[in-house]
């Protein structure tokens, strides 16, 4: 499930975008991490521009400022700090997820943490000069640990499920094992990490 960070400031509008988000299936946040982020410019603490090179220097999500701000400066400034998009208040409901499915779709296109390149949509990861097909479970378990610091067992069984495929936590295990032999055919050996009681990590 695509976890999107939502920073703003009016509460209506906060929680209005909340239940768009749960309702499209996604999974609204308000604080890192994330896989994607809608950022009002004017925040209380620090404002959009400022979060959004904050986020971009940390993982390079990809950023759609959500403002009423629509002077050419602001946008171009929001531009400047890195964002993706910027949609100006009031937003269409239908037109603001369909950029974030687009913006969503260009970021799993290809992932890449230490040399480790997935193509999500192909199902194939790469490491040097190799490459392996993977399974949908597998793209998706990877996709999620190059995603984060560290991925909870609940969470990849809940993410999975929301992608239409049953994993228990021992089926869990079988396929990050398999994955695990995938890459180490790439000498990618000791990738993943386990974290006693908890998951994974890359």
């Amino acid at each position: 499930m695509d976890r999107i960070l939502i920073a703003e400031d009016d509460e209506t509008i906060r929680t209005e975008l909340a239940a768009l988000l749960r309702a499209r299936g996604y999974l609204p946040v308000f604080q890192p991490p994330c896989d994607l982020a809608l950022l009002d410019v004017n925040l209380p603490r620090e404002n959009g521009f400022a979060l959004c090179r904050r986020l971009k220097a940390e993982k390079n999500v990809p950023v759609i400022f959500l403002t009423a701000r629509d002077s050419a400066e602001d946008e171009l400034a929001g531009f400047g700090a890195g964002g993706d998009d910027y949609v100006k208040k009031p937003y269409n409901a239908a037109v603001l997820l369909a950029r974030i499915e687009r913006l969503l779709g260009k970021s799993r296109a290809a992932l890449s943490v230490r040399g480790l390149t997935l193509d999500e949509g192909a199902f194939k990861v790469y490491y040097g000069e190799k490459s392996a097909e993977l399974t949908k479970n597998e793209a998706r378990i990877l996709h999620c640990l190059m995603g984060r610091d560290l991925c909870p067992k609940d969470e990849l069984i809940e993410e999975l499920w929301t992608n239409g495929c049953y994993l228990d936590e021992n089926a869990l295990y079988v396929n990050v094992n398999r994955l695990r032999e995938k890459l180490k055919g790439l000498g990618a050996e000791g990738f993943i990490r386990s974290v006693r009681g908890v998951g994974y990590r890359l």
